[in-house]
């Protein structure tokens, strides 16, 4: 096919193959449409390459050390000494082919949808005009899914700062870090590089990290992670790094030094949008770069639309894929979605030891919806952690659970959990709370016993009201 023929052949045109642009070309394609995707970097996006799930693998890894020590409380006798730090080049060789595998998968479920794909870097050129590379083509919709990258504040010896991304192929385990940051991916980063060994400093400029989580289980995550290990320093910043004697050395707001093997920063991601449109594209972009959307993911140009991270509404892979999804069906499918879709009781997890999972609204923010909301929560310990002699002095591995209750309806309008699977537990309660069930409804459902997850159908006693 010529770059002539090519021109005028596809009905939509994706740029970015990640989780919402795979979705929207796929099921794009599948209803008949002509489309191609753009991408320069890997088929996944970040959740696949460089997020979500190699994450989650590492934070599997990180669990190793406390489970080795629980084998013995169950009578499971070791050989000698249990390692503290893991053999950090199978693991990540492991990890990456295990990455390399899905990406194969996600190029496979294009190519086998009938999608064509350009490996290149992907422009939009003006109104159903794009680049991939040195060839120009040309559709009736353009769809722009490029996501995020991370952000790395200007400070003098920025240079030095690894990113999140890094953490993936590093050629060796350090032995002592900063991570500085105070959201999901930096608070995931302590826990992990915490539990493989390494001694870990989270610096965070707040007075408290996980900003926007119940406060509840902001204070409980970190009082566990501090048993942990972890060095917590709130209200902290960085203001500089230098290259001192084979380290990297902090120079904090406070005056004080702090020198570490390596500093990882991961105060947050911003769209990703570096040479994505031409100047006369005319499109105009919020300050952090983020694209302006419309209900319906349209932008001010017709026929451009943009979803998922390249917007910064909501941050997440499910949501990059409802997105595409709903997308692809209105502008393609003969059933149309019936309005847009719902951003409303998003269920969440991070990754963090103890692991947080959470659905609906915080204790805050109920209270600007409603006017009394009543509290239960439970504090224990799970039962695989009573075999422990030590079990009965410690204040590690506790499990915080919350549920917010409208009192008016009784509706229960915010499910909170820190603690062991904790992603696991919420994902079967969001069914729950997305149905609109009542404090009544929980009391009336059976626990499976002995669970962790009983606890949130048990909850009798009320912890507060409010206001």
């Amino acid at each position: 096919m010529t770059k002539a023929e090519v021109a005028d052949t596809f009905d939509l045109i994706v740029i970015g193959a990640g989780s919402g642009g795979v979705r929207a070309a796929r099921m794009a394609a599948a209803e008949g449409a002509r489309v191609a995707i753009i991408e320069s970097r890997f088929f996944g996006g970040t959740c696949v390459n460089v997020g979500c799930v190699p994450k989650k693998l590492f934070a599997y890894a990180s669990e190793f050390a406390d489970l080795f020590q629980l084998a013995e409380d169950y009578g499971f006798a070791s050989s000698g000494s249990a390692p503290s730090r893991p053999d950090w080049q199978r693991l990540r060789d492991n990890k990456t082919r295990e990455i390399e595998r899905l990406n194969g998968i996600y190029r496979r479920m294009l190519e086998q949808a009938g999608v064509t794909i350009f490996e290149a870097h992907g422009r939009v050129l003006g109104a159903g005009r794009v680049s991939a590379g040195e060839q120009q083509l040309s559709a009736k919709n353009i769809l722009v899914a490029t996501g995020g990258q991370p952000f790395v504040p200007d400070i003098p010896g920025k240079a030095l700062a690894l990113i999140s991304d890094d953490l993936f192929y590093l050629p060796e385990l350090p032995k002592t870090v900063a991570v500085v940051g105070g959201g999901y991916i930096a608070t995931e980063f302590a826990s992990i590089l915490n539990g493989l060994g390494v001694s870990v400093q989270q610096i965070y400029r707040g007075g408290l990290f996980m900003r926007g989580f119940d406060e509840d289980i902001r204070a409980f995550v970190a009082a566990q992670m501090a048993e942990n290990g972890v060095n917590l320093r709130f209200n902290c910043d960085v203001m500089s790094i230098d290259a001192v004697d084979g380290q990297k050395q902090l120079t904090l707001a406070d005056g004080e030094t702090l020198r570490v093997d390596e500093v990882f920063y991961a105060t947050g991601r911003v769209p990703n949008v570096t040479d994505l449109f031409a100047d006369e594209l005319g499109l105009a972009l919020a300050d952090n770069g983020a694209i302006p959307v419309d209900a319906g993911y349209a932008t001010s140009v017709p026929g451009l639309y943009a979803l998922g991270d390249v917007t910064d509404r909501v941050q997440l892979t499910p949501v990059a894929l409802a997105e595409g999804t709903w997308l692809a069906k209105t502008l393609f499918a003969t059933d149309k979605p019936d309005g847009p879709l719902n951003y409303e009781n998003i269920a969440t997890a991070v990754f963090c030891h103890p692991n947080i999972g959470t659905v609906g609204l915080t204790e805050t923010q109920a209270l600007e919806c409603y006017d009394r909301v009543r509290i239960y929560t439970s504090e224990f310990r799970p039962l695989r952690y009573s075999m422990s002699p030590a079990a009965a002095g410690s204040t590690r591995h506790r499990t915080l659970m919350k549920l917010v209750v409208d009192d008016a309806s009784d509706r229960v309008v915010g499910l909170h959990m820190a603690g062991d699977e904790a992603g696991e537990i919420v994902q079967g309660f969001a069914v729950a709370i997305n149905m609109g069930a009542t404090k009544a409804d929980f009391d009336r459902t059976l626990g499976i016993h002995p669970t962790s997850a009983e606890e949130f159908v048990t909850m009798r006693t009320l912890t507060r009201t409010c206001p």
